[in-house]
């Protein structure tokens, strides 16, 4: 994720990996993009200059790869251009793919963005099918950016396997188990299991503490659990009738009712702020967001918070990436073999020593750096072998080219409930509304 947020919910985040255990470091990020289009420039020596653009924080430069990749391709100079913002920079991909400059050699696409992608913009991409082994991916990753000709027109960059993150200290005073495994047993039933823990958390909280910080994210993980979410496989809009978003809604309004969550919409200032004065017990957790809590609680909380498996038998994705080369770019050969290099298990295992961001490619799942991983902070919790667990239980969801707008425009809703004591038949009906004047 990138420090921002889109509708596939991704943040990115900011930390530092050892072999065995993850640290926090000082890399919430910073926009550097510019409006220049040299990419597609030679130096007068020869030396072919490759334009990365991208969003938020890949971890490409904090693993040091580009300066890797240059190292052994002497004759090769890559350019990273990032925006900070997806919502930003999703638009302005979109005016380039349609005036046809200013694209970069090598352009990330956000996963609530590949499906619409796809369907719409893959005549303008590279086809990486040859250039790329897609049984490395996990299944449903490859899939994503494959067109229904079987075209291949991104390349997986990263995943976000849900666990839960909670406070084990806060546990402990309110008469829960604290122990990672007994939490994860404790909700091994699914996400109703995971309303009757906060029922009974919240029976004993601790003054001024919540079970939860968002009843959105919550919802987001019930749906993303699913394999049928927003869109059926025919691309028709089923968001109204599909049984994941009727039980995550409806599990939301049981925690709004019940007074288990803080009502926090996600890295906005007041949730950031609620993490530092240690206010929330749980945060629904796909692998970039342990080090943004990290980042945002502090040092007061290093080792009172721990990690377990997400509730349920399945897994939840949320957030992951692509890269794509369009077809326009002079350096089209650099540029694939570029993404393949960096999407490489080797390479994604030191992207996730460095920032704490989850491989797609299995092949790095064996990898010292992603199968002994720990994060300190967590009471070590070793996260490595907890997201490749999680991984493997992803269902191959069904994408929809507007999956983003209903997510968002539900969770603004659920905070509504949350916040403002809007009944459910009233916010959903106020959703319902937006939706279907925004898609169409």
């Amino acid at each position: 994720m990138r420090i921002t947020r889109t509708g596939g919910g991704r943040s990115r985040r900011a930390a530092a990996l050892t072999t065995s255990v993850l640290t926090a470091s000082a890399l919430l990020l910073t926009a550097c993009s510019s409006d220049s289009d040299d990419s597609d420039a030679s130096d007068s020596d020869g030396k072919i200059t490759l334009k990365v653009a991208d969003y938020g924080q890949f971890g490409y430069k904090e693993a040091g790869l580009f300066e890797k990749y240059q190292q052994l391709h002497p004759n090769i100079e890559v350019k990273e251009e990032t925006t900070a913002n997806e919502q930003d920079y999703y638009p302005k991909l979109l005016q380039q793919l349609n005036s046809g400059s200013g694209l970069g050699d090598v352009v990330g696409v956000e996963i609530a963005r590949i499906k619409e992608v796809v369907d719409t913009q893959a005549g303008k991409f590279t086809d990486l099918k040859g250039a790329i082994d897609t049984s490395q991916w996990v299944e449903w990753k490859a899939k994503q950016a494959t067109t229904k000709d079987g075209q291949v027109i991104g390349a997986g960059t990263d995943i976000g396997p849900m666990s839960l993150c909670y406070r084990r200290d806060l546990f402990e005073k309110a008469g829960l188990p604290t122990d990672r495994e007994e939490v994860a047993k404790a909700v091994a039933g699914g996400w109703e299991d995971y309303i009757k823990l906060g029922e009974k958390y919240q029976a004993k909280a601790p003054e001024g503490t919540y079970f939860m910080d968002s009843a959105s994210a919550m919802f987001n993980g019930v749906v993303s659990s699913s394999e049928s979410q927003y869109y059926d496989a025919d691309g028709k809009a089923i968001y109204k009738d599909s049984p994941a978003v009727q039980k995550g809604w409806n599990l939301a309004a049981q925690a709004a009712d019940k007074k288990l969550t803080q009502g926090l919409p996600q890295f906005q200032d007041p949730w950031k702020a609620a993490l530092r004065k240690g206010s929330v017990a749980t945060v629904v957790c796909p692998a970039w967001m342990a080090l943004q809590i990290q980042n945002y609680s502090g040092d007061d909380f290093a080792g009172k918070w721990d990690i377990s498996r997400a509730p349920g038998a399945t897994a939840a994705n949320w957030g992951g990436s692509f890269l794509t080369v369009p077809k326009s770019g002079k350096h089209v050969k650099e540029a694939t073999e570029l993404v393949k290099w960096l999407t490489a298990p080797e390479q994604q295992a030191a992207v996730f020593k460095a920032v704490g961001i989850f491989p797609s490619n299995k092949g790095a799942y064996d990898l010292p750096e992603v199968k002994d991983g720990k994060l300190a902070y967590f009471n070590n919790a070793p996260v490595g072998q907890i997201y490749a667990e999680e991984a493997k239980t992803i269902p191959v969801a069904v994408l929809g080219p507007k999956d983003g707008v209903i997510k968002d425009t539900i969770s603004r809703e659920i905070n509504n409930m949350e916040q403002r004591g809007t009944k459910p038949d009233k916010a959903w009906d106020a959703a319902t509304e937006a939706i279907d004047k925004a898609i169409g």
